[in-house]
C-alpha cells in the first residue's frame, strides 16, 4: 500500500518539475496534495514495517489508495485532453505561416485548467477527511511500536558489485538421493527398447520439479540418452509451444522452424528423434490431453523415456505411466535443507560444515517441524530467517507468527509464504506482486520484467545510479535472495537472464493483488462492476466486451484471440494505458489477415511499454509517432512489420526490438530526402537495439547512440554493400552479429571498442578463414562465442591480447583444426566450451602432454 502512494508522490514531483507549464493556476492544489501524500506515505511505510493486521487500518489504507488513484487519473486525463487539444489545433491551423501568441494558446486551455482545479480541490477535501478519520477512529493506536519488525530501505538493496553469492539451488541442497535413484530405476536406463513413461506425483511445493531436474542432470542419465529436453507445461499451453521447446533443447538449428504450425513442426521433431534415444521431461502437467497429443510426435522405439511431473495422479494412470509418489521430506532432510537456506555459506559445503548455534537449535527445529516436510515452506522460512538476527527472541517471533498460518489446513503454506511477503521492504512489494501477471510456470525474461517495472514506476533512480534498469536488476536479485523468485538461467556475466515464480508464490501474489486492487485476472470480472487498474487476460476468447468501460485501465497484459475484430475499438476508452503487452493468437487452420492498428493508438500518450506480437503482417499507423513517452517497443516476435517513418520521433525509447522483416514507409513528398540511417541517430536514449535485415543501421547512426549497451544485428549479406562501415558507439558492452556474412575480419575493428565485454559471432556472421586478435585488442572482453562460422579455420591470439577473457565458447566451427596452443596464451581463461568440433582438434586437446595443457583440459568442456 505504501508503495502505491510513494510511487505517485514521485510522479507528482517529476511532473511539477518537467511539466510546470501545463499546470498554470493549479500548482497550489497539486503541491498541497503532494505534501499530504508524503506524510501519508511515511505513515503507511511504518505500518507496513510493523506488519499490523487491523481492520480499521486496512479500511483507511484502502480509502487513501483510492483517493491517490483518483488524483493520478485526474492529472493524467488532463494531460491527455491537453495533448488532444494541441493536436486538433495543429491540424486546424497547419495552413498558417505565423506562430500563435502564447496568450492565445494559454486561453485555449483555460477551461481545462479550470476543470482540473475544481477536481483537485475535491480530491484534497477527500484527503483531509481521510486524514481526520485517522484520529477520529484511533487508527494511530493500532500501530505497534515501530521497529518491532525492521524493514530495509531502498538504499539497503545490494548493488551489483556487492551482491551476495546466489542462494544454492534446491537441486543441490535437498538430498533426495534415494528418490532420484528410485526414479532412475523406474526409467530403466538399461531396459527395453519401447518408449516408457514415468510420472512423479505429489502436491504443489513438494519438490517434484527439483527431483525431475536432479534425475535429468544425473551423469548416468546424461550419458545414456543421446538427446534430452525439459519443458514446462502448466495450465496454459499450446502443443506447438511444447514442440518448439523440445526442438530448442535437442536440435542444433531451429530458426527455420520458427513460423511452422503444429503439424509440420511435430513432423520435424519426430524426424529428428526417430533414430535417437531421447529423454523428454514434461514438468507440471495438468491435463491428459497434453500427453495424448504430444505423444503422436514422439517415436516409440530406441529405449526412449518420458518423465512427467503432475499434481493429479489420474493423469499418470491415463498415460499408463509408472507412478512415483513423492513424499514430504523426513526430519533429517528437512533440517539439512533448513540449515542450508538459513546459514548460506556461498559454497557447496557439506551439511557437516553448516552449524546451527546451540541456543537456536531447539526453536529452529520447531520451525522446521511446522513446515511438515514441505520443501517450499522450508526454503521460504529459511530464507526469511537468513535475513533476521540470529537470536532466540527473533526466531521465537517467527515461530509465533507461523502458528496461526500453519493451522489452516491444505492452504497453510500460503501463510508461510505471506511471512516473506510481509517482510519485503515496501519498494519490493509491487515488484513481487507484478511477477504474478505472467502465466503459471512461465519462464520470465529478466530484461522484460525489469522494463515493465520501470514503465510502471516501481523503480526509481537511486543516488548516483541514474539508470533505472540497473536498480531493477538489484531489486530482482533481492527477490531471488529472499527465495521469492527462482533463477532459471544466468547470463555470461552472472546477471539473471530468466526467472520463474513458484505456483504457490504466484497464488500468493494474485491473492494480495486482488485484495489491494493492484491487478485483476480475467475470470473474476463477472462478479462485480468491472473497472480494473491492471487487467491480466491470458488466452482470452471474449475479452473485448469487458474493455469498453475500462477508462481507468493502466496495464493490459495477456493474449487475445484474433477473431475479436472490435478489440481495438473497445480499448479506445483506456486513454491512460502505461503498459500494453499483447500476443494475438489464431486458430491453426485460420488464414491470418493483415493487422492494421487504428490511428487512435497514438492517443495513448502515457504508454511507456509496448510489446505486440501477431503471427501475420502488422501495419502501424503514422500516429505511433505521438507516443512521446514510450520507453520500450518490442516487436521482435512479429514476422512482417510495416512501420511509418514517424517512429523516429520516439526520442524517449530505451529499448527497441524489431522483427525479421520490417519495412519503413514515409510520405512521398519526403522520399527525396531519405536518410540512409533513417532517424536512428535521434534516439540517443537507446540502451538496447535489436534489428534484423536492417543494413541502414550500420551506416551513420550508431556512433551517436552514446547510451547503447547491447546491440543485436541480424543482417544477411551485410558486406555485399560497400557503403557499410563497422562503426559502433564506444560505450557498447555486448554485441551480437548474426548471419552478416562479413568478408573482412570484424575483430580488427571490434577489438578497439574500449567497453566491449561480450562478443557473439553467430551463423556465418563472418565468412573468412581466420580471426586474428591482435596485440592490445579487446582490453575488457570477458566472453567470446563463435558459433556456426562454417569457413573459419583458425583463431589466432597474439601476445597481450584478450587479457580479461574468462569464457570462450566455440560451437559447430567444423573446419577449425587447431586451437590448443592459442588457448595457452589466454591467461585469464576460466572456462572453455567446445561443441560439434573437428575430431583432430578434440584429439589435440585431449592428448597433448604437458602441465600447461593439463590446466587447459581442466577448464574445457567438450560435447
Amino acid at each position: 500500500m505504501a508503495e502505491t502512494i510513494t510511487f505517485f508522490v514521485v510522479k507528482l514531483s517529476n511532473l511539477a518539475v518537467q511539466e510546470a507549464s501545463l499546470f498554470g493556476g493549479v500548482e497550489g492544489q497539486i503541491s498541497l496534495l503532494r505534501n499530504e501524500l508524503e506524510w501519508i506515505s511515511l505513515f503507511l511505510e511504518e505500518a507496513s514495517a510493523a506488519h499490523i493486521d487491523d481492520r480499521r487500518l486496512k479500511l483507511w489504507m484502502n480509502q487513501t489508495r483510492d483517493a491517490a488513484y483518483d488524483a493520478e487519473d485526474v492529472i493524467d486525463e488532463f494531460i491527455v485532453r491537453l495533448e488532444h487539444q494541441r493536436q486538433r489545433r495543429l491540424q486546424n491551423l497547419k495552413f498558417l505561416t505565423v506562430v500563435l501568441p502564447t496568450c492565445v494558446i494559454f486561453a485555449d486551455k483555460l477551461p481545462l485548467i479550470h476543470e482540473l482545479d475544481g477536481r483537485m480541490k475535491e480530491i484534497n477535501v477527500k484527503i483531509e477527511k481521510i486524514l481526520a478519520n485517522k484520529s477520529r477512529y484511533c487508527i494511530e493506536n493500532a500501530m505497534m511500536p515501530s521497529g518491532a519488525w525492521s524493514s530495509s530501505s531502498p538504499n539497503e538493496v545490494v548493488t551489483w558489485g556487492e551482491k551476495r553469492l546466489p542462494i544454492v539451488e534446491e537441486a543441490d541442497v535437498v538430498g533426495m538421493k534415494d528418490e532420484a535413484e528410485a526414479v532412475k530405476d523406474m526409467l530403466k536406463i538399461n531396459g527395453g527398447l519401447e518408449r516408457e513413461v514415468v510420472a512423479i506425483v505429489g502436491m504443489g511445493g513438494l519438490g517434484k520439479t527439483t527431483l525431475a531436474k536432479k534425475v535429468y542432470n544425473d551423469p548416468d542419465v546424461n550419458g545414456h540418452f543421446q538427446c534430452r529436453a525439459l519443458v514446462y507445461v502448466s495450465q496454459v499451453y499450446t502443443i506447438r509451444e511444447l514442440l518448439m521447446g523440445i526442438a530448442n533443447n535437442v536440435m542444433p538449428e531451429t530458426d527455420h522452424m520458427r513460423n511452422m504450425g503444429e503439424i509440420p513442426l511435430g513432423n520435424e521433431v519426430r524426424k529428428y528423434l526417430d533414430e535417437k534415444r531421447y529423454l523428454i521431461v514434461l514438468d507440471d502437467v495438468w491435463s491428459i490431453q497434453v500427453w495424448n497429443r504430444l505423444c503422436l510426435h514422439l517415436p516409440e522405439s530406441n529405449g526412449s523415456r518420458v518423465l512427467i511431473t503432475t499434481r493429479n495422479q489420474q493423469i499418470a494412470l491415463d498415460a499408463y505411466a509408472k507412478l512415483y509418489q513423492l513424499r514430504p521430506l523426513g526430519e533429517k532432510e528437512s533440517w539439512e535443507l533448513f540449515l542450508k537456506k538459513t546459514f548460506p555459506t556461498g559454497s557447496r559445503s557439506t551439511i557437516s560444515q553448516v552449524e546451527c548455534p546451540a541456543e537456536l537449535e531447539d526453536v529452529g527445529k520447531k520451525i522446521t517441524g511446522k513446515c511438515k516436510g514441505l520443501p517450499l515452506a522450508i526454503v521460504v522460512s529459511g530464507g526469511l530467517l537468513s535475513r533476521k538476527e540470529k537470536t532466540p527472541s527473533s526466531w521465537e517471533k517467527i515461530l509465533r507468527s507461523m502458528e496461526w498460518h500453519l493451522s489452516q489446513g491444505p492452504e497453510s503454506c500460503l501463510g508461510i509464504l505471506a511471512l516473506s511477503y510481509r517482510d519485503l521492504p515496501y519498494f519490493l512489494k509491487s515488484c513481487f506482486l507484478y511477477c504474478g501477471v505472467f502465466p503459471e510456470d512461465c519462464e520470465i525474461k529478466a530484461s522484460k520484467l525489469i522494463q515493465m517495472w520501470v514503465a510502471e514506476g516501481f523503480v526509481q533512480a537511486r543516488g548516483e545510479e541514474t539508470v533505472e534498469e540497473d536498480v531493477g536488476e538489484d531489486y530482482l536479485e533481492e527477490l531471488i535472495h529472499r527465495s521469492m523468485i527462482q533463477v532459471v538461467k544466468r547470463k555470461w556475466d552472472g546477471r539473471v537472464k530468466s526467472c520463474r515464480m513458484h505456483d504457490l508464490l504466484r497464488d500468493l501474489a494474485i491473492s494480495k493483488a486482488k485484495d489491494s486492487k493492484f491487478f485483476e485476472v480475467r475470470g473474476n470480472i463477472f462478479a462485480y462492476p468491472f473497472n480494473p487498474r491492471r487487467l491480466i487476460a491470458h488466452d482470452s476468447q471474449n475479452i473485448s466486451q469487458h474493455l469498453s468501460n475500462c477508462h481507468r485501465l493502466r496495464s493490459l497484459i495477456g493474449s487475445i484471440h484474433i477473431p475479436q475484430v472490435n478489440f481495438w475499438s473497445c480499448l479506445r476508452s483506456a486513454k491512460l494505458l502505461t503498459v500494453l503487452n499483447l500476443t494475438l493468437t489464431a486458430d491453426p487452420d485460420r488464414e491470418i489477415p493483415e493487422m492494421k492498428l487504428p490511428k487512435e493508438i497514438g492517443e495513448f500518450i502515457h504508454l511507456k511499454y509496448f510489446r505486440f506480437s501477431v503471427p501475420g503482417k502488422t501495419r502501424f499507423p503514422w500516429s505511433i509517432g505521438r507516443l512521446i513517452n514510450l520507453e520500450t517497443l518490442d516487436l521482435r516476435d512479429n514476422f512482417r512489420l510495416d512501420i511509418p517513418f514517424s517512429i523516429w520521433k520516439l526520442h524517449q525509447l530505451r529499448h527497441l526490438y524489431l522483427g525479421v522483416t520490417t519495412s519503413f514507409r514515409m510520405p512521398i513528398r519526403d522520399q527525396r530526402c531519405f536518410s540512409s540511417h533513417l532517424g536512428i541517430d535521434k534516439m540517443t536514449n537507446l540502451q538496447t537495439l535489436y534489428v534484423e535485415q536492417h543494413g541502414w543501421v550500420m551506416r551513420r547512426g550508431l556512433p551517436k547512440l552514446t547510451q547503447l549497451r547491447k546491440l543485436y544485428i541480424g543482417e544477411p549479406n551485410m558486406s555485399s554493400n560497400s557503403s557499410y562501415e563497422l562503426i559502433f558507439p564506444s560505450n557498447l558492452v555486448e554485441l551480437i552479429l548474426d548471419h552478416c556474412h562479413l568478408k573482412q575480419d570484424p575483430v580488427l575493428t571490434l577489438g578497439k571498442l574500449p567497453n566491449l565485454r561480450a562478443l557473439k559471432l553467430l551463423a556465418d556472421a563472418y565468412i573468412g578463414e581466420e580471426i586474428t586478435c591482435s596485440s592490445g585488442a579487446f582490453s575488457q572482453l570477458e566472453f567470446l562465442r563463435l558459433k556456426n562460422l562454417t569457413n573459419l579455420k583458425e583463431l589466432i591470439v597474439e601476445e597481450r591480447t584478450l587479457p580479461s577473457l574468462k569464457t570462450l565458447q566455440i560451437y559447430s566451427c567444423y573446419r577449425m583444426e587447431k586451437l590448443l596452443h592459442q588457448l595457452q596464451k589466454l591467461k585469464s581463461l576460466q572456462q572453455v566450451k567446445l561443441e560439434d568440433m573437428d575430431h583432430s582438434l578434440i584429439e589435440e586437446i585431449k592428448n597433448t602432454e604437458g602441465e600447461e595443457f593439463d590446466k587447459i583440459r581442466l577448464i574445457t568442456s567438450i560435447t
